[in-house]
């Protein structure tokens, strides 16, 4: 009878370790191919003009701007770092803003459920005139934010806080004057001048100023607290430009006629100046189509606002 032939186990051994070699040579060539994690550089920023998405934006820096908008959640695949150099992650109450110096500190209030959190700005986003910030999903969960991602908002920056945020991070410019002096004023009662009403009367013997302080420490994440207020929802705009002479407005309305557009008169102090605004819009979508409408007219600096 023919006998069966059978692989010799050595034989087989040795195959199977060669194969287990090669694995193992192969995970270890696709680790050392994988781009280290780059690292974290907090840092200062506040670029030139630059233009996104068809729009040119004008940084500045602010710690006195509180405006209204929209606000959209971040997407899954943002890269590993934040404009400004820090680590992004999806569970921190980060924020991104197109036009404020990085970082910021900012209160962020949804209008719609009266909820409102700390936020840390280190990002640029939005790069559309649609969105007021984007933010990261904790943020939106606390918010409580529709499954779609838009709410009516409130941006309020900290002045505080912000400085200090900035004075903790490279390339951050000096602060000449941390606050106004403080001092202690002395005074003691004067004589009566002759012929005068016999009324008393204090003179000011010393003020003794006293130098500002470093500003306040703030860390590197805000804290995670959620306030509960009464919820606020305005109607939707689209704020044109603002022009001092009123020939000028006129002019950009009947540009967008079809949108039917009106002009506010404004007043600061003593001086007035006429806004162009269209609304108000009953739709998200509404807002979002009379803003492309207008960028397409030319009118960059369109925005959506809530009142």
């Amino acid at each position: 009878m023919p006998v069966a032939w059978r692989r010799p186990r050595a034989v087989a051994s040795l195959g199977c370790c060669a194969a287990l070699g090669c694995c193992v040579a192969l995970l270890t060539l696709l680790a050392g191919c994988q781009k280290p994690a780059p690292q974290a550089n907090p840092h200062y920023v506040l670029e030139r003009p630059y233009q996104s998405g068809g729009t040119w934006w004008y940084p500045r820096e602010s710690h006195q701007l509180n405006e209204t908008g929209l606000a959209a959640i971040y997407p899954d695949d943002h890269p590993p770092l934040t404009t400004d150099g820090e680590v992004f992650g999806q569970g921190a109450l980060a924020a991104a803003h197109p036009t404020l110096q990085l970082p910021a500190i900012a209160r962020l209030t949804d209008l719609e459920t009266g909820r409102s959190v700390l936020v840390r700005i280190n990002d640029r986003g939005t790069p559309s005139p649609r969105r007021l910030v984007q933010v990261t999903k904790r943020i939106a969960s606390l918010l409580g934010m529709p499954a779609d991602g838009v709410a009516q908002v409130r941006l309020t920056v900290l002045p505080g806080p912000s400085e200090a945020a900035e004075q903790h991070v490279a390339g951050a410019p000096l602060l000449a004057v941390a606050s106004a002096p403080r001092g202690v004023v002395s005074s003691a009662g004067l004589p009566p001048l002759a012929g005068a009403r016999q009324e008393g009367g204090h003179a000011l013997l010393a003020v003794a100023a006293q130098p500002a302080g470093p500003p306040a420490e703030m860390p590197d994440h805000v804290p995670e607290a959620m306030t509960q207020g009464r919820p606020q929802p305005g109607r939707l705009w689209v704020r044109l430009d603002t022009f001092q002479f009123y020939q000028y407005a006129a002019i950009e309305q009947a540009r967008l006629a079809g949108l039917a557009p009106r002009i506010e008169q404004i007043f600061d102090g003593r001086e007035q100046s006429f806004r162009v605004m269209i609304g108000p819009l009953g739709s998200v979508a509404a807002a979002d189509a009379a803003v492309d409408q207008a960028v397409r007219s030319g009118i960059a600096d369109a925005r959506i606002v809530v009142e």
